[in-house]
């Protein structure tokens, strides 16, 4: 399971991606993580804004047991999310922003799967992920409605996007389950009863 340090990792890795194969294509292009208030600044040159939107629990996995140690100890079960993207290109002409998101949705397409040595380098080379993690990126378009509302808080000029999540990110817990000592004996104690 990994550290509460996932999130991060998971979105420097998409970012890390595309960096890394735009060398020979896009040697220009800029990939940045942008938060709300980065979409209010004009953007020069080319490139692709990666802007978390949402992160939902994984409903499908949100009843997992216990984590058992290496040791023996149990702790309480970890958080699953999913990572709500989106990649936004931005460039002078029309034509290069629509092939440079062509190019961002062919190479994630490329990379469903991000192992954990890639999120875990492309974090400062932490050791957030576990060797045997991997978080699976799937292509997941936004409803018309569902885009629309999100325009409407962001406040941007509507441009040409493309919606990503990243599933199965397990985050692990601290907090040890302790046992209780067995009970041998029940003493049932009554209170005295209603004074008059």
């Amino acid at each position: 399971m990994a550290t509460t340090n996932a999130i991060a990792a998971v979105g420097l890795a998409i970012r890390g991606v595309l960096v890394n194969a735009a060398g020979g294509v896009f040697p220009d292009a800029r990939f940045e993580l942008f938060q709300a208030t980065d979409f209010h600044k004009a953007q020069d040159g080319i490139g692709i804004s990666i802007f978390l939107y949402r992160v939902a629990a994984n409903l499908t996995r949100r009843n997992l047991p216990p984590h058992v140690g290496l040791d023996g100890r149990r702790f309480r079960p970890p958080l699953p999310l999913d990572l709500f993207y989106l990649l936004m290109p931005w460039a002078a002409s029309v034509d290069t922003q629509y092939r440079l998101l062509g190019w961002a949705m062919r190479v994630l397409e490329d990379t469903p799967i991000l192992p954990s040595a890639l999120l875990n380098a492309l974090d400062s080379g932490t050791s957030t992920f576990r060797s045997d993690e991997a978080v699976e990126l799937v292509f997941d378009p936004l409803s018309f409605q569902d885009l629309t509302a999100l325009w409407e808080v962001m406040e941007p000029k509507l441009q040409p996007v493309a919606t990503y999540v990243a599933r199965r990110i397990d985050i692990a817990s601290d907090v040890e389950l302790v046992d209780g000592a067995l009970v041998q004996t029940r003493t049932f104690d009554y209170g005295p009863g209603p004074q008059p």
